[in-house]
């Protein structure tokens, strides 16, 4: 496995080129792996570079919500659970619905430890602003993965400081990451949220991923809560996400079929049971453009996304225009990539 301290340029590959008055402007780069039970099915770049996930780990992260028995104890439907899973848009729906589980569980907004934003969704921001109120952390995208923190915390009787590396939620987010992905955590940063992020290779990513999309009902905890996290994200990606959002807007043009995530600077998975695949990619750039354009491309190659669907199209190609709408350059794959 790669060590820490690899540059994670170290041999990208060019997966997307944008073009403008008949020159190459710009060219994003990156790793991408796809895994299946056995190991790697295909890659490009370097399996071996190492990695934050972010937010692209939160199935990972959820695991300990199920696995401790917290979800069932607290009646969590699979809609929490996708919400758990979340890096959401701040809009109405998921403000409420984390306002609610956290009520449930006896708590308040300040129990949460992810800190306060702006939200993403418009009309919600235009809300805040016309009542002269301030963001609160509900409106934080991971709000819905700090209630399931809250959760855990609350079912164990642990310490409410539940994002220091030494809690025990933090202690089984790590067991489950090693797990999962077969690799020891190569160090750990603190997320945008406040929260423990573990880096890894692309490979074990991947290879986390197609654990989730292989695990069946019936085969012990740790299957039954990747099975379960899974499904809830494909049933339900307007929570996931949000309105005009990529994963949104790919999990449904794919009928529910797979389940993706992205994370901040341009990383995506993908977990595809029907096909028993797990999907990794990073853009060492951190554009999310070139990440949205490798993750179509990808699920295009193996057969589960349309690649002519408007979903697909406007991500990995066509016209770009600039603001009076004239036509100014293209996108396009780069030539080889996903091959």
């Amino acid at each position: 496995m790669a060590q820490i301290g690899a540059q994670v340029g170290e041999g990208a590959v060019p997966m997307l080129e944008v073009w403008r008055g008949g020159i190459q402007e710009c060219v994003h780069r990156g790793h991408a792996v796809i895994c299946d039970t056995k190991g790697i099915v295909a890659a490009w770049g370097n399996p071996d570079a190492v990695i934050f996930p972010r937010s692209s780990a939160k199935m990972i992260q959820a695991l300990p919500l199920i696995e401790t028995g917290a979800a069932a104890a607290h009646g969590l439907t699979d809609r929490q659970l996708a919400l758990a899973c979340a890096s959401h848009e701040g809009a109405e729906l998921h403000v409420g619905m984390a306002a609610r589980w956290i009520a449930d569980l006896g708590l308040s907004e300040t129990d949460l430890r992810c800190g306060a934003h702006e939200p993403g969704n418009r009309a919600e921001r235009d809300r805040l602003i016309r009542a002269g109120e301030a963001p609160c952390q509900l409106h934080n995208n991971c709000s819905g993965k700090h209630s399931g923190f809250l959760t855990v915390t609350r079912h164990l009787k642990a310490g409410p400081e539940y994002v220091e590396i030494d809690h025990p939620l933090q202690r089984a987010v790590r067991a489950a990451t090693e797990e999962t992905t077969g690799e020891t955590v190569a160090g750990w940063g603190v997320d945008g949220c406040s929260a423990p992020n573990f880096a890894m290779s692309v490979a074990g990513l991947a290879r986390s991923m197609a654990a989730f999309a292989t695990a069946r009902e019936g085969h012990g905890a740790r299957e039954d809560a990747m099975y379960r996290l899974a499904r809830a994200m494909a049933a339900h990606p307007e929570l996931v996400s949000g309105e005009g959002r990529a994963c949104t807007e790919l999990m449904r043009a794919m009928g529910g079929r797979v389940a993706l995530k992205g994370g901040a600077e341009a990383v995506y998975v993908g977990i595809v049971p029907e096909k028993g695949l797990g999907i990794a990619l990073k853009v060492v750039d951190g554009g999310e453009r070139g990440s949205q354009a490798a993750i179509a491309a990808l699920l295009a190659r193996i057969g589960v996304l349309d690649p002519a669907h408007p979903e697909a199209v406007k991500r990995m190609a066509g016209v770009q225009r600039n603001w009076r709408g004239l036509e100014t350059g293209f996108l396009r794959l780069a030539p080889g990539f996903p091959g």
